[in-house]
C-alpha cells in the first residue's frame, strides 16, 4: 500500500511540475528532480527512496536508455566513434585530476581521493538524453557524440573502480581474490562487446520474426523488452552498467523492421510511469543533515566536478575538430553524474574507501551536477541551434 500511495503522489507531481516547466521553457527532467527533492528527506520527507521505488527507478533508466538506443543512427554512431573515444579519454582525465586536487586540498588522503576522483569520472547521459530528445537533437553531431562517450566513459570508470576496490578496498571481499578475478572480467567484457555483433546481425531480427509471428498483443514489444532486460541482466554480470545493455539493445532493434512499433508502444510505458520515478528517485537521494558544516566542500566540489566535465569533454570533441559551440554542448552533455556516480559511490562506501562524514557531502555534490547538468546543455545546444540558423541565412554575394 505504501508503494501505491507513493507512486500516486510522484506522478501527480511530477506532471504538474512537468507541464509548467514546458510552459516556460526549462526541461521537464529539471521539474521531476526538484519534485524527487521537495517530496523526499531533504525539505518535507513524505517520500523515502524504498526498495520498491528503486527497482521502479531501475526499471525506469533501463526503459529510458533502451529508448534512446531505438532511437539512434548506428551509421552516425560509428561515423563519430572517434570523437566519442577522445572525448570519453579527455572527459575521464580531466575531472580525475581536478577531483583528486581537491581531495588533497581538503587533507582527505590518497585513497580517498583517488575514490573521488573516480566518482566524478563517471558520466551518466540518461538525464542528457532526456533534454536532446525534447530538443529534437537526439541524433545531432552534438548528440551521437555524448552517447558514443558514455558507453566508452562508463567502461572506463568500471575498469578504473574496479582496480581501485580490488587494490585497496577492505569490506568487499578479499583483496586477493579480487584481483585475481580483474582479469576475468575485463575478458569478460570484452566478449560482451564482441557479441553485441551478433545480436544486432542475426538475434535481434531473428526475436523480431518471432514477434511478428505470436499471436498475442504487441508480440515485437514484448520480443524487445525481452532482449532489452536480458542484455541489461547480462552486462550487469560481466561488471558493465545495466544502462549499456539497454542501449545496445535498443540499437539492435532500430535496425529490425520492428523498430518503429516498438518505438510507438514502449514510450508510453516508459514516460507514464517508470521514467519519472527513475528522474524524482535521484533527487530522493538528497539530505540536508549535517551538510552544512562542509558546505565549502560540497560547492567547491560541485563546480571543479562541472567544469573538469565540461573542459576535459569539451575539448576532447575539439580535438576531434568540433566547433567551439558544438565542443562546449558535447561537453555539457557529459556534466551529468545521476545515477552512475551514485552507484560508485555507494561500492566504494561500502569497500571503505571514503568515510561515512564525507559520503553525504559527495552525494549532495552529484546532486547539485545533476541539477545543473540539463540547464548547461539546453543552453550550449541553444547557441549551437542559433548560430546554425545564422549560418544558413547567409547567401553568396551575387
Amino acid at each position: 500500500m505504501e508503494l501505491l500511495k507513493d507512486l500516486t503522489l510522484i506522478l501527480l507531481a511530477t506532471t504538474v511540475v512537468g507541464h509548467y516547466c514546458t510552459r516556460i521553457g526549462i526541461p521537464a527532467v529539471i521539474g521531476q528532480l526538484l519534485v524527487g527533492v521537495l517530496v523526499g528527506p531533504a525539505l518535507l520527507g513524505w517520500i523515502t527512496l524504498s526498495h520498491s521505488l528503486e527497482s521502479f527507478a531501475e526499471i525506469g533508466v533501463i526503459i529510458l536508455m533502451f529508448i534512446a538506443g531505438l532511437e539512434s543512427d548506428l551509421q552516425l554512431l560509428k561515423r563519430y566513434l572517434k570523437p566519442s573515444v577522445l572525448v570519453a579519454l579527455m572527459g575521464v582525465l580531466i575531472p580525475v585530476i581536478g577531483t583528486y586536487a581537491v581531495g588533497m586540498l581538503y587533507n582527505l588522503g590518497t585513497t580517498e581521493s583517488l575514490f573521488i576522483s573516480v566518482i566524478f569520472a563517471a558520466t551518466s547521459v540518461s538525464i542528457s538524453v532526456e533534454v536532446l530528445k525534447e530538443m529534437n537533437a537526439l541524433n545531432s553531431q552534438e548528440g551521437t557524440t555524448i552517447l558514443g562517450a558514455a558507453v566508452v566513459d562508463d567502461v572506463l570508470a568500471v575498469i578504473i573502480l574496479s582496480v581501485l576496490v580490488s587494490t585497496t578496498g577492505t569490506a568487499v571481499g578479499e583483496s586477493a581474490a579480487q584481483s585475481s578475478s580483474l582479469l576475468l572480467t575485463t575478458i569478460e567484457q570484452v566478449i560482451y562487446f564482441a557479441a553485441i555483433y551478433f545480436v544486432v546481425r542475426w538475434l535481434a531480427p531473428y526475436m523480431a520474426k518471432i514477434g511478428e509471428r505470436l499471436m498475442i498483443p504487441m508480440g515485437p514489444t514484448l520480443m524487445a523488452i525481452i532482449l532489452c532486460f536480458g542484455m541489461a541482466y547480462v552486462a550487469e554480470l560481466v561488471g558493465l552498467s545495466d544502462v549499456v545493455g539497454a542501449f545496445f539493445a535498443g540499437i539492435a532493434i532500430s535496425q529490425t523492421s520492428a523498430r518503429s512499433t516498438v518505438d510507438r508502444h514502449i514510450e508510453p510505458v516508459g514516460y507514464a510511469l517508470f521514467i519519472p520515478v527513475f528522474f524524482v528517485s535521484i533527487g530522493l537521494n538528497m539530505d540536508f543533515n549535517g551538510l552544512g558544516k562542509q558546505l565549502g566542500f560540497i560547492v567547491v566540489l560541485t563546480i571543479v566536478a562541472v567544469l573538469t566535465k565540461l573542459v576535459g569533454a569539451g575539448s576532447g570533441a575539439k580535438l576531434a575538430g568540433f566547433s567551439w559551440g558544438s565542443a562546449t554542448a558535447v561537453g555539457a552533455g557529459m556534466v551529468s553524474r545521476g545515477e552512475m556516480a551514485l552507484i560508485i559511490a555507494q561500492i566504494g562506501y561500502q569497500a571503505k574507501l571514503m568515510s561515512p562524514v564525507r559520503y553525504s557531502a559527495i552525494v549532495a555534490a552529484i546532486i547539485v551536477a545533476t541539477l545543473l547538468a540539463p540547464f548547461l546543455l539546453r543552453w550550449t545546444m541553444d547557441r549551437v541551434h542559433r548560430h546554425d540558423v545564422d549560418r544558413s541565412k547567409i547567401r553568396p554575394a551575387d
